[in-house]
């Protein structure tokens, strides 16, 4: 079983459609461009959004088995995947390598 390094590498903010459709909320996300974690066993590091883990979880899953090259050649690094969580009005992509 290989490590999968997750690093945040884009953060968007749509503060548009937040004052359009979403309700105030008291903990908005709270990473940050450059926050990296390591997946070891393919498990959820623990200070990682768990919302942001159900979206790319499959993906490290297939890393860490040593697989990779999704959709035949998406990545320039076969190795990798690039993967964005479900938040509409934050959402951050993350870079997923495996290590």
């Amino acid at each position: 079983m290989h490590n999968v390094k997750i690093t945040a590498i884009r953060k968007a903010d749509y503060k548009d459609l937040q004052a359009l459709y979403e309700n105030p909320i008291q903990h908005a996300c709270t990473i940050n461009e450059g926050d990296s974690w390591i997946s070891i066993n393919a498990t959820k590091p623990e200070t990682l959004c768990e919302s942001a883990w159900e979206s790319m979880r499959w993906f490290v899953e297939e890393l860490a088995a040593g697989r990779g090259n999704f959709y035949d050649g998406w990545m320039k690094n076969p190795n990798s995947a690039l993967i964005s969580c479900n938040d509409g009005f934050r959402p951050v992509s993350f870079l997923l390598e495996r290590v």
